[in-house]
Order: C-alpha cells, then structure tokens, then sequence
C-alpha cells in the first residue's frame, strides 16, 4: 500500500507596519508560505505596506486574504 501523502497550507499574518516601522519579517517568509492574511484596516497596515504586501504576495503567487482589525492601535485591533 502507497503512503498517503498530505500537503500542509501554511497560512500568515503579514503587513503589520507603520511606515517606517515594520513588525515581522515578511519578505523572508512570502517565498515559503502558501496564504497570507494582509493586515487591513485600523490595527496595523498603512497603505503602502498593504499595498506592497499584496504586490509582493501576487509576485510569488500566493492567495491573499484580509486580517481586519477593531480600531484599536494599542491593543492590535483585539479590543472594540
């Protein structure tokens, strides 16, 4: 009998930044992951990090998706 072979999807949290200040190293890990969740919206990601993340993301060929946010900067978008 054949060993079952599974793929396991490796899914990620990027663009979380301010301008200048960057959280994580997200341009190491887009060559290794197959999802990315792009920080959006009032807790992390100005637009030109999502932007670029996305660009950066579509250049490698991985799916995207939102990781939306509460408007709450200091607690990371976690409190209303």
């Amino acid at each position: 009998m054949a060993p079952i072979e599974k793929k396991i999807h490796i899914n990620v949290d990027l663009g979380e930044g301010y301008g200048n200040w960057k959280c994580g190293p997200d341009d190491n890990l887009i060559p290794l992951i197959d999802h990315a969740n792009v920080a959006c919206g009032f807790h992390a990601g100005d637009p030109l990090i999502m932007q670029q993340t996305v660009w950066t993301c579509k250049s490698h060929g991985i799916k995207i998706g939102a990781h939306p946010g509460l408007p709450d900067i200091q607690g990371f978008g976690r409190r209303e």
